[in-house]
C-alpha cells in the first residue's frame, strides 16, 4: 500500500527500506537486507506476516538518491536493486565493510557517486536537502548487550531529515530517542518502532506527540522476532495522542 502525503508518494518496502517520490526524484533510505528486496522474506509468525510488506523481487532501478544510515543497513545488493545508474549514494562514513561478514564490496566499488557523510552534515543532491542527525543508543538506555554496552554505539551511524518537494522528512536511523529530535520541524515521521536495537514503539509515539508531525508512517518492525511488535497498537496510540499516523503494510 502507498502512503500519499503532500505531494510525496513513500512506500515502506521491509525492514528499514524506504521509498519517496516526488515528481520524478525518487529517494530511498536503507534498501536491503533479509530477503525484503529479493522476494526470500519470510515471517516469523502470522502476526508479522499480516503487519509487513510482502516479500517480492524488487528491482526498479530508479532511485536518484540513495541514503545509508549505518553498516548494519548496508547491503550492495540492495542498493543495486533500487539505483539509477546516475545515483548518488549518501553514506553514513563510518560504514566499513571490515565490520560486516556480509560483504565486501567497499562503498569504492559502488557504480555509482557515493557522497560519505558525517553527523550534522547538510547539502544538496538533486534538489533533495538533506541533514544528517546523529544516531545511537545511549550506553545507560534499555538498547545495549548483555555486557551493557550499546548496540548502537555514538558515531556508528546517522539519521537522515530530507527536503523532498519541500516536504521534510524525517529518518532517525537505528537510534534511541534522543535529546533534540523533538525540536526537529518534521512533515513526515518515520521512526523505527520494533524496539531491541532502537526505539519501541511507545517512545516513538512519545516523540511523535512531542514532535508534532503531520504524518507518522513506522518502519524497521517485524521484520524477524527480535523487532516484532504491536504496530496496530502503535496506530491507536498515537490517534488517542492526536497525531496522524499511516500504517504500510501488507
Amino acid at each position: 500500500m502507498t502512503v500519499t502525503h503532500d505531494d510525496l508518494t513513500v512506500d515502506w518496502l521491509g525492514y528499514a527500506t524506504l521509498r519517496i517520490e516526488h515528481d520524478e526524484t525518487v529517494v530511498y533510505v536503507d534498501p536491503g537486507r533479509y530477503g525484503v528486496l529479493t522476494g526470500e522474506w519470510t515471517a516469523d509468525s502470522d502476526g508479522a506476516a499480516a503487519a509487513h510488506p510482502p516479500a517480492r523481487e524488487y528491482r526498479p532501478e530508479d532511485g536518484d538518491v540513495v541514503c545509508l544510515t549505518h553498516v548494519h543497513h548496508y547491503d550492495p545488493d540492495g542498493i543495486e536493486r533500487v539505483a539509477a545508474d546516475d545515483a548518488t549514494v549518501l553514506a553514513f562514513e563510518g560504514i566499513n565493510v571490515h565490520d560486516t561478514q556480509r560483504t565486501d564490496t567497499r562503498l569504492a566499488d559502488l557504480p555509482y557517486e557515493v557522497r560519505e557523510v558525517g553527523m550534522n552534515a547538510e547539502g544538496v543532491v538533486d534538489d533533495v536537502l538533506f541533514w544528517t542527525v546523529e544516531a545511537y543508543n545511549e550506553p545507560d538506555g534499555p538498547h545495549t548487550r548483555g555486557d551493557g554496552t550499546p548496540i548502537h554505539p555514538k558515531g556508528l551511524g546517522c539519521g537522515f531529515l530530507l527536503s523532498v518537494g519541500g516536504t521534510r522528512v524525517f529518518c532517525p536511523g537505528d537510534t534511541d530517542v534522543l535529546d533534540g529530535h523533538e525540536a526537529l520541524d518534521v512533515s513526515l515521521f518515520c521512526p523505527p518502532i520494533g524496539g531491541t536495537f532502537t526505539m519501541d514503539r511507545h517512545e516513538a509515539a512519545t516523540l511523535a506527540e512531542e514532535m508534532d508531525p503531520d504524518l507518522v508512517v513506522p518502519v524497521h518492525y517485524n521484520t524477524f522476532a527480535a523487532i516484532e511488535t504491536d504496530s496496530a497498537a502503535f496506530a491507536e496510540d498515537l490517534r488517542e495522542r492526536g497525531v496522524a499516523v499511516e500504517l504500510d503494510e501488507t
